[in-house]
């Protein structure tokens, strides 16, 4: 194993927050002494069936410890995400139910080798103990913690100032999360800076239980494309691990310079003294911010769709944005009569359904043989026309008469 100082030097790239660093620097050197990896765990509610750039925050660096040596637990929450984490939220959240838990669970299980080593990750789902869990159990659990330590979190505590209610089952969900530690015998716990309660309750209820308190190392929650909001599908600012090629790499050339900084030490895997000589580089301009961004897009869609297909994606842009002309592959459909916009947006994955479709065209989004559309009724007529939705999303559609 690599020395404790120099695993811990890693390991604080793009952290927020180590609990506590001192203890994480003495497992990390017993580990070493005694060639004994540290079990990290990072606990992920199965409640989106796509994986984008913000959840790989936390995946690149359970990969990061999986390279040092230690052992990676993916654990899914399937029972927890029948609950529904109140974190940071204003109102009760609903439950999944358990036939969307199990399918998007499955979805998780099919994405995160895009990353992590599948042969050093073990992959576990909290339901295995919490499903024979009875009344009793529960009540001794619960009687490790108080009603004020609960209060104490933030979205609970101007809940219960707004006379907002508070379910008792999220009362019990940092105690079932913090519980999945204590089963685990977790040494490390990784999560976002918005689980930081749920994480510190496993320390303390491992203490309760007679282990010792697992470290926390707290990942920022990354900006989506807009440079501001927390990445989301629901606000579409996202980047999908899955999304084309091309699609992927123009979205992160999309990204502001200061944004693009951020990307490179969350996502990029260049070394501590490469992201070091980049920084440098971009402050004495010896190196440009447009060719820093086009190295970091190739990175990440090489990782995902392979080097063949980032090379493309590369020339693909340059063909669109630098010589202004339409993308070599570009999808088409024939169709045979004259056809509502909206629909054939939707029809062709441009939009996800009318209703979007109708407010990309009112927006301005939508272009039809390089000409701006607004209005939501338009019909496309015989002939071949080329729509075009925000800066790189193109379609060929043939009305045949």
């Amino acid at each position: 194993m690599v020395e404790a100082e120099k695993q811990l030097e890693l390991i604080k790239r793009g952290v927020v927050e180590i609990i506590l660093e001192k203890d994480l620097l003495q497992k990390l050197d017993k580990a070493c002494k005694e060639n004994t990896p540290l079990r990290i765990k990072a606990g992920f509610d199965p409640t989106a069936p796509d994986i984008h750039l913000g959840h790989t925050v936390l995946l690149e660096k359970m990969r990061q410890f999986q390279e040092l040596g230690h052992e990676v637990i993916f654990l899914i929450g399937d029972f927890t995400g029948m609950i529904g984490d109140p974190s940071g939220k204003s109102e009760t959240r609903k439950p999944l139910t358990k036939e969307e838990v199990i399918e998007n669970a499955k979805t998780y299980k099919e994405q995160i080798f895009k990353i992590l080593d599948a042969g050093k990750t073990l992959i576990d789902f909290n339901s295995r103990w919490m499903s024979s869990m009875t009344v009793e159990d529960l009540i001794r659990l619960a009687g490790h913690y108080t009603v004020a330590r609960m209060l104490e979190r933030e979205d609970f505590k101007q809940r219960f100032t707004n006379q907002n209610p508070i379910s008792i089952h999220e009362f019990i969900y940092p105690l079932l999360q913090g519980y999945d530690s204590v089963v685990l015998r977790a040494d490390v716990e990784l999560g976002g800076t918005d689980q930081r309660f749920n994480l510190l309750v496993g320390r303390e209820l491992q203490k309760e239980y007679g282990q010792a308190s697992q470290c926390l190392v707290l990942m920022p929650l990354l900006e989506g494309t807009d440079g501001v909001k927390k990445m989301s599908k629901s606000l579409g600012n996202y980047i999908g691990i899955d999304e084309p090629p091309g699609e992927m790499f123009g979205k992160i050339m999309s990204i502001s310079d200061d944004l693009m900084l951020r990307y490179y030490e969350l996502l990029s895997r260049i070394s501590i003294e490469e992201f070091t000589a980049l920084k440098r580089g971009l402050t004495d301009g010896t190196m440009h911010p447009k060719t820093a961004k086009e190295d970091l897009a190739s990175e990440i869609v090489e990782r995902y769709w392979g080097k063949d297909a980032a090379i493309q994606a590369k020339k693909g842009f340059e063909h669109i944005f630098k010589d202004k002309e339409l993308p070599e592959d570009i999808p088409e459909i024939t169709l045979s009569s004259v056809s509502w916009l909206p629909q054939v947006m939707r029809d062709t994955g441009l939009a996800k359904g009318t209703s979007e479709a109708m407010r990309l065209i009112q927006q301005g989004g939508v272009k039809i043989d390089n000409e701006t559309v607004t209005d939501s009724k338009k019909r496309l007529g015989p002939g071949e026309h080329i729509i075009k939705v925000g800066k790189r999303r193109f379609y060929k559609v043939t009305i045949t008469p």
